[in-house]
C-alpha cells in the first residue's frame, strides 16, 4: 500500500484542482457576459460620434445660441465612452484573475506530480480505468486549459488595448472582433474536461 501512496498524493492534488477550475469558469463566463452590453454601449457612442462629426449643428437655427455645441456634445461623449472603457478595464481585471488563479492551481498539481515522478513511474500514470482518466491525461488536461485562459485573456487585452477614440471605425467593428475572439475559441474545452472527470471527482 505504501506504493501507492504518490500516485494517491497526485490523485488528491487533481482532485482539489478541478473543482477549483470549475468555479473560476464561473467568474469567467460572468465576466464575459458583463462585457457584451459595454461592447454595445461603445459601439452605439462611436455611431454617435461619427454622426455628430457631419451633423450640421451650427446651421440649425434653434442652436446657434449655443456656440461650441458640437464641441460640447464631443466632450460628454467621450466622457461616457471612457466611462464604459474603465468597465471593461474592470472586466478584463477579473479575467486576468482567473487566468491567475487556474494557473496557481494548475502549478501546484505539477508541483505534487513532480514530486512523485520517480515513485509513481509511466505506467502508472498511464492507467485508466472505467471511471477514471489516466493522470497523465488529467495533466494534459490542465495544461490546455491553462493556456485556454492564457491565450483568451492576451486576444481580448490586445483588442482593448488597441482603441483610440480617433478611430471610430475600429470601435464600432469591436463587438464583432470580440465576438470573433469567441467563436475561435473552443468554448467547451473546460466543460469538456470537466464532465471528462466527473465520475473520478465523485470516487
Amino acid at each position: 500500500m505504501a506504493q501507492d501512496q504518490p500516485l494517491l498524493a497526485v490523485r488528491e492534488a487533481l482532485r482539489g484542482c478541478f473543482p477549483a477550475v470549475q468555479e473560476q469558469q464561473r467568474r469567467w463566463r460572468g465576466a464575459l457576459g458583463d462585457c457584451q452590453p459595454l461592447l454595445a454601449a461603445l459601439g452605439s457612442l462611436a455611431e454617435q460620434l461619427q454622426a455628430a462629426q457631419v451633423a450640421r449643428l451650427d446651421d440649425a437655427p434653434p442652436l446657434r445660441a449655443f456656440p461650441g455645441l458640437r464641441e460640447r456634445l464631443r466632450r460628454k461623449q467621450l466622457e461616457a465612452g471612457d466611462d464604459v472603457l474603465d468597465k471593461l478595464g474592470e472586466t478584463l481585471a477579473t479575467l486576468l484573475k482567473v487566468r491567475d488563479v487556474v494557473s496557481r492551481h494548475v502549478e501546484q498539481v505539477f508541483e505534487v506530480y513532480e514530486q512523485h515522478a520517480d515513485a509513481i513511474g509511466i505506467d502508472a500514470v498511464q492507467r485508466a480505468s472505467a471511471v477514471s482518466p489516466s493522470v497523465a491525461d488529467m495533466l494534459e488536461w490542465l495544461q490546455d486549459i491553462e493556456r485556454h485562459y492564457r491565450n483568451a485573456y492576451l486576444k481580448r487585452k490586445y483588442l482593448l488595448s488597441s482603441i483610440q477614440w480617433g478611430d471610430l471605425a475600429n470601435i464600432q467593428a469591436l463587438p464583432k472582433a470580440w465576438d470573433q475572439i469567441s467563436e475561435d475559441e473552443h468554448q467547451s474545452l473546460v466543460q469538456d474536461t470537466l464532465l471528462n472527470v466527473s465520475f473520478f471527482l465523485e470516487e
